[in-house]
Parts: C-alpha cells; structure tokens; sequence
C-alpha cells in the first residue's frame, strides 16, 4: 500500500474517484458520440471494507484505469445485506427475515453493465456462504432471458494463505458465472492465470502482497479490454 494511505482511505479515495470517473467518462463519451460501459465489482466477505474490497478497489481501479473516459467502475459490498439463499429453491422468507437481493439485481442486469467481477473471501477452499447464496439467487437472471449473457466476468479470491484454495475457489464461481452464458476470463499477462489470487495472512495490509495484487490489477485490466474489444473499443490486451 502506498506509504501513509490506511486501507479504509485507499477505499474512500477509489469511489471518490471513481465517481468523479463516471462524470467525466459521461461527459467525454457524450462528446465523442461513444458509449460508455459499466463494470461492477461484487464482494461478498460478510465483513465490510476488509481485505476482500480492498482487493476489489485494486482490481477497479486498474479497469478504469484502461479507459477512464469511456469506463466507470462500481463497487458493491454485501457485507450487512441479507441475501436468502432458499429462494432460489422457492422456499419462502422466515418469519422478520428481510431480502436485499432485489436491490442489487438491477445494478448488475443494467445495459450499461458490460463488465461483472466477484470478490468472495478463501473459507475451506471455497466461496464464502454469502458468495453461494448470492449466486444461487440468480437463478432470476436466467429465467429473465438470461439477463446476464455476453457480459465479461472475472473472479477475485482472498484466501488466509498463499495456497489456501484461492484457484479452486474461482473455479467454483466461474461455474456458476458460465452457466448464465457470460464472457468468463481470467487475470491478463503477465499473471494470466484463473484470476486474483490474493493473500490475506502474511501481511498487516493486503495490499503489500505484491504478487496478489499484480492479478487483481491484471484481472481488472483483463475484464476492461475485453469489454471495451466486444464493443469495438479496443484490441485483445
């Protein structure tokens, strides 16, 4: 991490910056008659503004940093939301039991969302339960016409060792993000393996793991040129 900057700054810097992005990437693309395109970062650590979404910001960061004045970036936690994964089944709420996925669903299925990437946290080498809940739950997106095909999808681990089951955990959730017909890629060169594989536990800040954050950057940078390439924008990084 850059000297003097605490990880929760780091992250009120990014979605400071990135809006300040979004506005000039509106207004420059407006200008030049282009289009504007959208990618979404999703954590899903139970524990807000840790490791998982400071990897996360790594990995939006360097997407926008592709074309900032045509891409804008946006981070959604789920940290403190309440995702039931039984609906997916059609099983009802409990009783009190609130549901929040409706307020996500839109912000991922929009037009403009051409880039969709999923942090979850490394528990015994695999997604965290609020990762699977919330994947289970988009079951609604293929039902709506596959609401979610053709978008580019990348996946961020953040496991408490280095080999800690971050590359079996991305492959659980590229799983489920091929079955809605999305564009799946993994972290570019010179990483270009499965995606962020970061580590949480050899460091007092998950941003000095070098290695880690050299995919999140890599993967960040991968899903923007493939969505700026599938709209005519670009070349294949």
């Amino acid at each position: 991490m850059r000297p003097g900057l605490s990880r929760r700054t780091f992250l009120a810097g990014v979605a400071s910056t990135t809006g300040a992005a979004a506005l000039s990437a509106s207004n420059a693309v407006a200008a030049e008659g282009g289009e504007k395109l959208k990618i979404v970062g999703v954590t899903c650590s139970p524990r807000k503004g840790k490791t998982t979404a400071t990897a996360m910001a790594v990995c939006l960061e360097a997407a926008n940093g592709i074309a900032a004045d045509t891409i804008e970036t946006e981070l959604i936690e789920l940290a403190g939301l309440s995702i039931p994964g039984q609906l997916a089944a059609g099983e009802p709420l409990r009783p009190g039991e609130v549901d929040d996925f409706p307020k996500v669903a839109p912000r991922l299925s929009a037009a403009e969302v051409t880039g969709i990437i999923i942090g979850t946290p490394v528990y015994f080498g695999n997604m965290s339960y609020l990762c699977k809940a919330f994947l289970d739950r988009w079951i609604g997106f293929r039902k709506d016409d596959f609401a979610l095909a053709n978008k580019v999808a990348g996946v961020l681990a953040v496991g408490g060792s280095r080999n800690g089951g971050q590359e079996l955990t991305i492959q659980s959730v590229q799983a489920a993000l091929m079955s809605h017909q999305m564009i799946v890629v993994g972290d570019g060169r010179p990483t270009a393996h499965l995606g962020a594989t970061v580590w949480s536990g050899g460091f007092d800040d998950v941003t000095d793991d070098e290695a880690g954050m050299a995919t999140a950057r890599n993967l960040g940078k991968r899903v923007a040129a493939m969505a700026l390439k599938l709209h005519g924008q670009g070349e294949f990084p």
